[in-house]
């Protein structure tokens, strides 16, 4: 189904992130995972095989590329998407329409098929991937993960010979994780090819039949999921990879030294639109605490953030710092978000310049090491929007670093980040407990949670439901799978 032989791509103006006489084949229905250290290639293979490489991204391309038989260097992009259905890490990208009914079949109008067979084609898709509650809605109301679940449906719809999916877990709760990878094995069990370019790799586990590890734009093994299962625990950390077992994560965080700071929420409400977010909503905050705030996609977890930092209006109830209650344009000065989509706040025209934006007195000494810690020191002269989404994930937690704001809150940092930068976010993190800020932190991802955070609320149903620290710990990875169901809203 898939042929690359002695494959070499450089990208036009950089000189990292490409591919070195790599040669690949694939036959029909066999799921192979791609997993390596960000900027390995793995992502630029999944661009050779939908054609966005030459199609889209240009640069120096040499080697044979064929896909179902077609030569992808000499094929419209258009026939080629006939046979390759695409899923981006950032399903935003890929969003053509308003409303989901709209987005999901989208591809097969343009193939000019009936409206009664469109009509059919929703339905089915919409029954097979239990969609029924984000029929009719608005794309810009849905969480990241519900954004997700409607780009892989697009695909899912126009019955694709391969699925290539970049990063397809970086935005979904543990719930949506485990229909994800229902919804893998159904589309395998269909005879589809299937590639995955992923960080997380503990949900593939039972769905993987090989697992192909890139390095420096190499492939440096090629292995059946078998053998790769055997590999002991200590070559996979020396090769950069997240872990295989969640229940193989241990418990490394610590309990804090608390400051004086401290935030109090009390009883607050938001609607949006007819949909009540929350009711009644109260919780305590202290600095020297990492806290991670967990729930199921769509209940309302960035809701939250935008209310603490001044973004969106509550209808009712109170937040304090240090006893102080705040109105919004008051938040709005003592807190800085890292927002989920990094993009919408990168403003400058290089990563330095990114650092230095709205700080009063600079210190050009801390902007290095803050990018000396998250591995961006050598792109400090490049344009932010250049950068890969983990690297512009890292600029932001950097940025919130050197803003000295007292209430700092991440919105999923950890989404399609490898180990090392992983890693480096939570060093990030320590520090910043280590100053004594209020830190919130978003987040799906379990591996993070149980290295570096302290506390976890539950948000569920309106509420905080649970509030886990010390010897509670153990049901976290219960409680994010079970947590209960969302409101439809982000």
């Amino acid at each position: 189904m898939i042929s690359l032989k002695n494959v070499s791509f450089s990208y036009d103006g950089q000189e990292n992130n490409g591919l070195h006489n790599v040669s690949l084949e694939i036959p029909k229905g066999q799921c192979v995972l791609l997993c390596g250290e960000s900027g390995c290639g793995k992502t630029t293979i999944t661009r050779l095989i939908n054609g966005l490489i030459p199609h889209f991204f240009s640069g120096e391309l040499s080697g044979e590329i064929s896909v179902c038989g077609l030569d992808v260097t000499k094929t419209d992009i258009a026939d080629i998407s006939d046979y390759v259905g695409s899923v981006f890490q950032n399903p935003r990208t890929q969003f053509f329409n308003t409303d989901t009914d709209s987005e999901i079949v989208f591809g097969l109008e343009n193939r000019a098929l009936p409206q009664e067979k469109l009509k059919m084609c929703l339905e089915k898709t919409s029954r097979e991937l239990n969609l029924s509650a984000l029929r009719k809605r608005n794309i810009f109301e849905l969480s990241g993960g519900e954004k997700q679940k409607i780009a892989f449906a697009s695909v899912y719809a126009t019955e694709s010979e391969i699925f290539v999916l970049d990063e397809p877990s970086s935005n979904l709760d543990m719930g949506a994780i485990e229909e994800l990878t229902d919804l893998l094995q159904r589309v395998k069990a269909q005879g589809k090819t299937i590639i995955i370019a992923e960080h997380r790799l503990w949900y593939l586990m039972d769905v993987a039949d090989r697992v192909v590890y890139m390095h420096g734009g190499k492939i440096l093994k090629d292995m059946t999921l078998t053998d790769f299962q055997a590999l002991p625990e200590s070559e996979i950390l020396a090769m950069g990879l997240r872990c295989r077992n969640l229940s193989h994560v241990k418990k490394t965080a610590i309990a804090p030294k608390t400051s004086s700071n401290e935030l109090e929420v009390q009883g607050i409400s938001v609607r949006l639109g007819k949909q009540t977010i929350f009711q009644d909503l109260s919780f305590t905050a202290h600095g020297g605490e990492v806290i991670a705030v967990v729930g199921k996609n769509g209940v309302g977890k960035t809701t939250l953030a935008r209310v603490l930092c001044g973004l969106q209006k509550n209808d009712s109830g109170t937040v304090l710092l240090q006893g102080k209650a705040l109105a919004e344009k008051q938040r709005r000065k003592c807190s800085y978000m890292v927002m989920q989509d990094v993009g919408h706040q990168l403003f400058t025209d290089s990563v330095e310049a990114e650092c230095l934006l709205g700080v009063k007195a600079p210190d050009t000494a801390a902007v290095e090491k803050a990018l000396e810690w998250l591995d961006l020191l050598d792109f400090k002269d490049r344009h932010p929007l250049s950068l890969s989404g983990g690297q512009k994930q890292r600029l932001a937690v950097a940025v919130s670093l050197l803003c000295e704001k007292e209430l700092l809150i991440f919105d999923e940092p950890t989404s399609g980040l490898d180990l090392k930068s992983m890693q480096e976010v939570g060093r990030l993190a320590k520090e910043l407990s280590a100053q004594g800020k209020i830190l919130l932190i978003i987040t799906h991802d379990y591996e993070f949670i149980q290295t570096i955070c302290s506390r976890v609320l539950v948000l569920e149903d309106g509420k905080i439901s649970d509030d886990l620290s010390g010897t509670m710990r153990g049901t976290v990875l219960e409680k994010m799978k079970g947590a209960g169901n969302g409101t439809g809203k982000k």
